[in-house]
């Protein structure tokens, strides 16, 4: 085994290594996918970020001291490739590399914890407990250079429609809505919790005359639900504008997911052929269903849900069972909604609240806030919260706030309707739930 030295440098990843690249040297850098030795003639693939290429190695036109290492190589050690590029229709990329030289960075020990080549399937706990092994398979990775298209679109999505990026505290002394759903620390001689959702600070830059924020950024819930679309960590996109409605920040959502998707379509066609994922693009305003309706149909499907509760489980695939794609849910019933939620002026039992569907899984929430400070301290005060634990919230409503609107994304869910994934957990590189916080 050996250390990197000056002449040991990648020139091209493996799918660079094509055609065009027939007869020249070239030096790739990855990991040990598969060997076959078949006497006179050995097959390794080579697989890095960007795909696989095959080292070919004719016992009798390489040297001995070269067919000898090759033999010694294991399944996913790390190596260094030299060698000259030659066309074979049946290697990937359509060509093969003749080695000059090998040098081995890592052996890895045998045998593995898991199969990454995929032929001996793993279960989601032994895949999350060998999780650097598993992100090594195409299927795997796929999943988040998705998600890494993803992010980079919402912040280019966000930067050219005059978006300041903003990071808040994920360290808090109160709960941001209230409710039990809070991972408690210990803060020197404090009390302190993680952050369930920036949604107080987002508020607060409105007042401080930001006009337009996002962030990107981890959010903490002790939900002790354990199923297959819950963590207890995860990533949300959130956005806050000023003198902006529920209706205008719609549109900006149901922009951005369309923005998002055509992007990932057309640089991620690889990862989503891999995936077995055809991508379709909806086209103009996604869907709207009001709450009223909402609650018809489902108990047009025998699932009984009465007016001012919120969505089952069974409520939610009920409706997702006659959608079809993204929609919106509107007009909540204030009820039910966060205290920051204005309520609708003609019908304040019902609110300026919405969420983006997609099928029977809520990926987002957002709505129009409450502005004015009196009757944001009655809303408090109405869920039951004391407003003076919200003093420091409430003291940036006294001094000029403007109305605004906003939403919060859920990045991991959202990647989920764009992988075709049906549990969140795939979607996370070390998810946190209940039982999991390791490795």
């Amino acid at each position: 085994m050996t250390r990197l030295s000056d002449d040991w440098r990648r020139t091209h990843y493996t799918k660079e290594v094509d055609e065009s690249t027939t007869n020249s040297e070239v030096t790739v850098m990855g990991w040990v996918h598969e060997i076959r030795d078949l006497g006179g003639i050995i097959f390794v693939l080579i697989r890095d970020r960007e795909g696989m290429i095959q080292l070919t190695a004719p016992t009798k036109e390489v040297s001995a001291e070269l067919v000898e290492t090759i033999r010694k190589l294991r399944k996913e050690s790390v190596i260094g490739l030299k060698g000259i590029v030659q066309e074979s229709g049946k290697a990937p990329n359509g060509v093969e590399i003749i080695p000059n030289e090998i040098k081995l960075f890592c052996l890895a020990n045998q045998p593995l914890p898991m199969d990454p080549t995929e032929k001996v399937k793993a279960e989601i706990d032994t895949r999350l407990d060998s999780r650097f092994i598993d992100l090594r398979k195409p299927s795997v990775s796929s999943i988040f250079k998705i998600k890494s298209k993803m992010l980079h679109t919402v912040r280019c999505f966000f930067e050219k429609n005059g978006y300041l990026e903003v990071n808040t505290p994920k360290l808090v002394a109160s709960a941001t809505e209230g409710g039990t759903e809070l991972f408690p620390i210990t803060y020197f001689e404090k009390e302190a919790f993680l952050g369930q959702s920036p949604q107080l600070y987002k508020q607060m830059m409105m007042s401080a005359g930001f006009d337009k924020v996002y962030e990107i950024a981890q959010i903490f819930r002790a939900e002790e639900h354990d199923t297959l679309r819950h963590l207890n960590e995860a990533v949300s996109i959130d956005m806050e504008a000023s003198f902006m409605d529920d209706v205008e920040v719609m549109k900006v959502l149901n922009d951005l997911v369309q923005e998002v998707i055509i992007n990932v379509k057309e640089d991620c066609s690889e990862e989503l052929k891999t995936l077995g994922i055809d991508l379709e693009t909806p086209e103009g305003h996604f869907e709207i269903v009001t709450y009223d309706d909402a609650v018809d149909m489902i108990n047009s499907k025998d699932v009984p849900m009465e007016w001012g509760e919120d969505l089952s489980r069974a409520a939610e695939k009920a409706l997702g069972d006659m959608m079809d794609g993204y929609y919106f849910l509107t007009e909540w019933p204030t009820e039910i909604k966060p205290f920051y939620v204005m309520p609708n002026e003609k019908d304040p039992i019902k609110s300026h609240a919405f969420d983006l569907m997609y099928k029977d899984l809520e990926i987002s929430s957002g709505a129009m806030r409450v502005h004015q400070h009196d009757l944001l301290r009655e809303k408090i005060a109405e869920k039951g919260l004391n407003p003076d634990a919200f003093g420091g919230y409430l003291k940036a409503f006294e001094y000029g706030m403007p109305p605004h609107s906003g939403w919060g994304l859920g990045a991991d869910r959202f990647n989920m309707t764009l992988t075709g994934l049906e549990n969140i957990r795939e979607t996370v590189l070390f998810p946190r739930d209940r039982r999991r916080l390791t490795p």
